[in-house]
């Protein structure tokens, strides 16, 4: 095989912790996409920053507040903990901190993509009768579509490469936590690790070559069907 048992399983837990970091983003991206690109509201800009935040801070500095926030003695941890939610030294929270590092970027390409539509399209279905919500599934969600899956491509990208926010807030626990970029980081760390390590690397880059094509040629399809 060209991957090790230990390298399949951080590749498998890399691909489960991306995908439900990306597909548990979709709607409150969306939402808070919304928000930004067609509500004017008073505290509008503080929100435009924190959700660009993870973006700024060093990945170290979000893990340990995720820590803080959740983990067994954090600010909600030990209440999440009284009915089964345990984030910390979990794949769950691997994909916590995945998601809150992608987020921004899903964000950023859905709110382009909301504020690109054409708003004449969006009145002409309110006048012949359709509510606000019809408007937003029947024209504003097709249109926008592309974009949105764009960003949702990246915010998987980001996840697969996370590593600092992870390592702080899960450790790097094989089987449990350790993903891609953390089982990379202890293969270097030990004697003869180095081909291993490069396994893992050429995996990662084609992965991520892959997402970003594919956020590209969404893009370009979005260009195309609100005719940029």
């Amino acid at each position: 095989m060209f991957l090790t048992p230990d390298e399949w399983s951080a590749l498998k837990l890399s691909l489960l912790v991306a995908s439900v970091a990306t597909l548990a983003s979709l709607l409150p991206g969306l939402a808070v996409a919304y928000l930004l690109a067609r509500r004017e509201f008073r505290g509008r800009a503080l929100l435009d920053g924190l959700v660009h935040l993870p973006l700024i801070l060093p990945p170290v500095v979000t893990g340990y507040l995720l820590l803080l926030a959740f983990g067994r003695r954090g600010l909600f941890g030990p209440a999440l903990a009284e009915i089964g939610i345990v984030f910390s030294f979990r794949w769950t929270g691997a994909a916590l901190a995945c998601a809150v590092m992608g987020f921004p970027l899903m964000v950023r390409a859905m709110r382009l993509s909301l504020e690109a539509v054409d708003r004449k399209l969006e009145q002409a279905a309110g006048t012949l009768g359709a509510s606000p919500a019809a408007v937003f599934l029947v024209v504003t969600l097709p249109l926008a579509l592309p974009g949105i899956l764009a960003g949702a491509v990246l915010a998987f990208a980001k996840a697969m490469g996370e590593f600092g926010a992870t390592i702080t807030f899960v450790s790097n626990i094989p089987g449990e936590t350790q993903t891609l970029p953390t089982a990379i980081y202890t293969l270097t760390q030990v004697p003869g690790g180095e081909a291993g390590a490069l396994r893992l690397t050429l995996v990662s880059v084609a992965l991520s070559m892959a997402a970003l094509l594919a956020s590209e040629w969404l893009a370009r399809r979005a260009r195309r069907r609100l005719g940029a």
